[in-house]
């Protein structure tokens, strides 16, 4: 079948809509018509190939929410009509990965990344799917593995969050740092992932939530999540400032901007003895972090989280649980909507700072 797909050709160039051709689900697969799709600083590192695990052409996106409208033979848990979110980490829920309890990456989803063909192409070659996703796409075809059911009231502008920025912010702090109840948190970066960090660390009951970034208007953005204290990054030391607003430094701090510099910062700006870093941004491809083995040895330590470590079929619809609890504030994360049409505009504002989340549609 055909599809409309926004599709960027090379690093830098803006996206053009093409008419793809989309390759029929086969007996595990799933067909999804994309509702709304949200639009991710990862997915604008690989637009001006900073950071491009995929090559070009490439549909980008991999925040959608939409309609299962076929599905194949062998598929069991997923049927047509269901409003699903397509994730990049699959959840076969039987290799050793998933039944670890320990981690969310899936034994298939780590072969996948090699291995698994797109399903999208143009004029018989091969067009990428950015994150085995490719939401900037009116249709879209993934295994049973990487579809999450979701509930059916919640919008699908809100519900795309959950797949990308709020499983990874919220999640990083329930499932990879275990923040607990009374603690102190520093997020560096309060673009959507930050402001999930925020919100996920006022659910977990932080006393003190410390936001640092250089745009002035995520202060009072922040404070609609939970942030208790903002610190202006163009205005000094911000670990200084963090230090002595703590006593000595931060019980856990969280990098979400994809910053090697900042990732340092976030690591000086915890407690020595028991401090804990989480890296959740990407940085330009060829980055390293630079640490002194020494300054692990007193007791910090540094860990990485992919997706919140948010299992993407078991655990990822839970968010929205929490959301139609009222407990996850989704309405002040999404700041525009835009038509498909616009998308170039939309990575201009999130380019800008002006934006949180920006979600399109065809």
């Amino acid at each position: 079948m055909k599809t409309r797909a926004m599709v960027c050709h090379a690093p830098g160039a803006p996206l053009v809509e093409e008419l793809l051709d989309l390759a029929p689900p086969g007996p595990g697969d799933v067909l999804i018509e994309i509702m709304a799709s949200g639009l991710c600083h990862t997915d604008l590192s690989q637009i001006e190939g900073k950071a491009a695990p995929y090559p070009f052409p490439v549909v980008v996106g991999h925040e959608g929410a939409g309609i299962v409208r076929e599905v194949g033979a062998e598929v069991t848990s997923v049927k047509v009509g269901d409003h699903v979110i397509p994730v990049g980490i699959g959840e076969c829920g039987t290799c050793g990965n998933c039944r670890s309890g320990k981690t969310n990456l899936c034994e298939a989803f780590l072969g996948d990344i090699a291995l698994q063909p797109s399903p999208f192409s143009l004029n018989g070659q091969p067009v990428s799917a950015y994150s085995g996703v490719g939401s900037l796409a009116q249709f879209i075809v993934t295994a049973e593995r990487n579809v999450a059911v979701i509930r059916d009231d919640v919008p699908f502008h809100l519900a795309c969050t959950a797949g990308c920025c709020v499983a990874t912010g919220v999640g990083a702090v329930m499932n990879t740092a275990h923040v607990e109840s009374g603690a102190t948190v520093a997020v560096f970066g309060l673009g959507g992932i930050g402001l999930n960090v925020v919100q996920g660390a006022r659910l977990a009951g932080a006393s003190r939530i410390i936001g640092v970034d250089i745009n002035p208007l995520r202060h009072e953005q922040g404070q609609r999540f939970g942030l208790t204290d903002f610190i202006d990054a163009r205005e000094g030391d911000s670990v200084a400032a963090i230090q002595a607003l703590t006593g000595g430094g931060v019980d856990y701090a969280f990098e979400c901007a994809g910053n090697v510099k900042l990732m340092g910062q976030a690591f000086e700006s915890t407690r020595i003895g028991w401090g804990c870093t989480v890296v959740l941004g990407v940085p330009p491809d060829g980055q390293t972090m630079d640490l002194i083995p020494f300054q692990l040895q007193l007791g910090r330590r540094v860990q990485g989280s992919f997706m919140g470590n948010v299992k993407g079929r078991s655990e990822l619809p839970g968010l929205l649980d929490h959301f139609a609890a009222g407990r996850l504030n989704l309405a002040d994360l999404v700041t525009h909507r835009l038509p498909m049409s616009e998308v170039n505009q939309g990575f201009d504002l999130m380019r800008r700072g002006e934006s949180l989340r920006t979600v399109v549609s065809f």
